[in-house]
């Protein structure tokens, strides 16, 4: 039975399943096998007689630990497999801490507090010491304290800690004391939040020799999967429970580690063999995922990366094609160009959607490309999150909007009235419910004319109310008289919306700042080309909301089939595959990301992250790149990341609408400065604690002398700054109405308003 099992592996993976005799990293590259190695393992031992319950592998998620006992089933009999003890560092230590509960001075039926649980606790903590909620946002403090738990800091030592000078500075000198509380309501409360089952482990196996002993005998060999991923307390946990034994296999790829952010320490995987005298180092190189062509790619990219254990990943599988580079004129252009891809390759291949993925550096990338596979009638699903105008913060300015075209909205009227917050309770929302209904009208109605309906109110939530109908007023009083541009900045500034967005720079903010800064030059991107496009001077709020009505009804859709591309962060792709990968938007400011740039440590994260997007390709992987993009308003020049020109440039082919590639070339080859363009706004504020709000830009029409207009005639080819490279079918009109019919090779035809065109001619 061993050798019929042994003999179902590569000689890599045969002598990492074998090792049994000390401490083992075992380093997966991309697509090499690591679960059937761990599976395989842990049937070996099973085989070799150690008893199931005697095995400890400890997994990320409970998908891979629920997939790995059914492999193992599979191989040895559902019996055995049964008893293995298997499951996620959380799972596994919420069962040891209920049983030990007693000794950390806990009852053993503990409740333990999801992220909303210890959100709303802090919250409740923040208000009774009576501090400002805005400068300790319960979300930002929530996270500090766990960071600090996932370094083992608690609450005493924190207040003596750098962490808490750090607090101080940014004038948030109170956090010590909050997590100080919350600690002890926890307690209280006879609850544990998630950090806490790592944090109390780890008391529990450190101060208790007994206790300690007890788990090493009972976990006689302990696997961990995904060690690059493991934080402080996670690695000290597994030392506590194996360094006196040495039965220890971990596995997992450094070249794959992206998590930092939550506290994966890289670390823990580079000095596994110093952690433990005599570890043995097993490398599973062969990919059995992608192309020859894609893991040479690969491979050289990774290579600039001084902080790594050394491999050299290869692949069997057919030759394939090199990547492609696609740079675009636009993000406008570059998903067109994405989007007739994925046509042409189904076609070719004879394919489904769902072999394909898109995948981008921030979740509001995706923005573009759900508009563009709209109207092209490309199915496709966000994998792991929202689509872009279901997310909270993007259906909050919606709602703005949509009260101001028509304040009888009473969905959108009672989403916004108390936000952000203006002490318009739920009380007194109920109050004017009650009463639009005894007297048959809208609750705009009622708000309007609080006094005749006889609304029973306090006078200073009279005083509130009346704030509230004023500024809705004010904006009703503009519509005529500003585009759609101008007044929904307005409404996002005067609303209070992007004060309370920029409060924070926690991920999470960054996340909704990004996709709010995303949102708007989605609206000036509406605005522009419609005036260029001839459909009026002045594009009004009510237009763009008919065409977000459009887009959002779409979102409604939940049919059962899941023939669809997926759209995904880089982060969310990590262990999944598919045959066509499209990673998009490789320019500086964006990948790498600007907070990453002045840092070496964030920087080779930042390559590894790229590293994960190119191994996820089995077939093709295409990379795309725009040389403009609407941002704060205007449209902004980027370059193509630096990480391009870290890739061999014979395995990578780059397509230039000029020919050649040499337009591209030369950009690729430009040496990259640190900051080669103005930070983004959402970065600006992890400096400074006083939130500066987005600013109103606008882009003025090109001089004609300067777009090169003059003199447009059948024939010429234009270089046009978001529709890219297009030919002139005819020119029509004169002066102020002069008009051209372009046929762009990648946008198709579009009929321009000269006097609005930005373009210049190319021959």
């Amino acid at each position: 039975m061993n050798e019929d099992l042994l003999e179902q592996l590569n000689d890599g993976q045969r002598d990492a399943v074998v090792y049994c005799d000390g401490p083992q990293l075992v380093i997966a590259g991309a697509g090499s096998g690591k679960t059937r190695v761990l599976t395989y393992k842990i049937a070996y031992l099973l085989q070799q007689g150690i008893n199931p319950w005697n095995i400890l592998a400890l997994t990320f998620t409970n998908k891979a630990a629920r997939e790995m006992k059914e492999r193992i089933g599979r191989l040895v009999g559902e019996e055995r497999a049964r008893y293995l003890q298997m499951g996620t560092f959380h799972s596994v230590f919420a069962r040891i801490l209920r049983a030990e509960a007693q000794v950390l001075g806990f009852q053993s039926n503990f409740t333990i507090y999801d992220q909303s649980d210890s959100r709303s606790l802090v919250k409740s903590i923040i208000k009774e010491m009576q501090l400002d909620d805005k400068t300790y946002k319960p979300a930002s403090v929530a996270d500090r304290i766990s960071m600090a738990k996932n370094h083992l800091l608690l609450p005493q030592v924190y207040a003596q800690s750098e962490w808490a000078r750090d607090d101080a500075q940014r004038k948030c000198p109170s956090v010590k004391d909050i997590y100080i509380r919350y600690s002890e309501r926890c307690r209280q409360a006879n609850a544990m939040d998630f950090d806490d089952l790592l944090v109390y482990t780890y008391m529990l196996l450190k101060n208790n020799d007994e206790v300690r002993q007890k788990y090493i005998d009972r976990f006689q060999y302990v696997l961990v999967d995904e060690y690059q991923d493991t934080n402080y307390a996670q690695q000290e946990i597994v030392v506590l429970l194996t360094k006196e034994h040495g039965r220890v296999c971990v596995v997992g790829d450094d070249a794959q580690s992206i998590y930092s952010f939550r506290g994966a320490n890289i670390e823990n995987i580079l000095n596994f063999q110093k952690e433990y005298d005599g570890a043995r180092l097993f490398k599973l190189e062969q990919n059995y995922r992608s192309t020859q062509l894609i893991v040479q790619a690969a491979n050289s990219l990774i290579r600039h990366n001084e902080r790594q254990i050394p491999k050299d990943v290869f692949s069997e599988n057919e030759h394939g094609e090199k990547l492609t580079l696609k740079p675009a004129y636009s993000d406008k252009e570059e998903s067109i160009i994405v989007c007739n891809d994925i046509r042409r390759i189904k076609r070719k291949d004879n394919c489904r959607y769902s072999d394909f993925a898109i995948l981008y550096r921030t979740n509001s990338q995706s923005r573009s490309f759900e508009e563009q596979m709209r109207k092209d009638g490309i199915p496709y699903r966000i994998y792991g999150g929202l689509s872009f105008y279901q997310r909270k913060e993007i259906k909050d300015v919606i709602a703005y909007y949509r009260v101001v075209s028509n304040p009888n909205d009473e969905e959108a009227l009672r989403r916004i009235i108390n936000y952000p917050t203006r002490g318009i309770g739920d009380t007194t929302v109920a109050k004017i419910v009650d009463v639009a209904n005894t007297h048959g009208v809208g609750l705009w109605t009622v708000i309007s004319q609080p006094v005749l309906f006889h609304l029973n109110i306090s006078k200073g939530t009279a005083v509130k109310l009346e704030a509230f109908r004023q500024l809705i007023e004010g904006w009703i009083g503009r519509l005529d008289k500003e585009d759609a541009y101008e007044l929904g900045h307005a409404i996002i500034m005067e609303s209070g919306i992007s004060r309370d967005i920029y409060s924070s720079n926690n991920p999470e903010d960054l996340s909704r700042q990004e996709n709010l800064e995303e949102f708007l030059s989605g609206m000036q991107d509406f605005v522009e080309s419609r005036k260029e496009e001839d459909m009026g001077d002045q594009i009004a709020l009510g237009d763009f909301l008919q065409e977000v009505a459009l887009l959002t009804d779409l979102d409604s859709d939940n049919g059962e089939d899941d023939d669809k591309v997926t759209l995904m962060t880089i982060h969310s792709a990590k262990g999944l595959e598919f045959p066509t990968v499209f990673v998009v938007g490789l320019e500086e400011n964006i990948f790498p990301s600007p907070m990453c740039t002045n840092s070496m440590r964030e920087l080779e994260e930042e390559r590894r992250l790229l590293y994960v997007a190119i191994t996820r390709a089995e077939k093709h992987c295409i990379l795309t790149c725009a040389q403009n993009r609407w941002r704060y308003g205007r449209m902004e020049y980027d370059t193509p990341s630096r990480f391009i020109k870290d890739i061999d440039p014979s395995l990578l082919h780059v397509e230039s609408e000029r020919g050649g590639g040499s337009a591209v070339s030369q950009m690729i080859s430009r040496p990259v400065s640190r900051m080669q363009n103005p930070r983004p706004v959402a970065t600006q504020f992890m400096a400074d604690p006083k939130p500066r709000l987005i600013p109103l830009r606008r882009e003025s029409p090109m001089p004609q002398s300067v777009i090169g207009n003059i003199g447009l005639k059948e024939g010429h080819v234009i270089e046009h700054q978001r529709f890219g490279i297009g030919t002139v079918i005819k020119v029509e009109g004169t002066g102020e109405n002069q008009k051209a019919t372009v046929e762009f090779k990648n946008a198709g035809t579009k009929q321009l308003l000269l006097k609005f065109a930005k373009y210049t001619i190319v021959r």
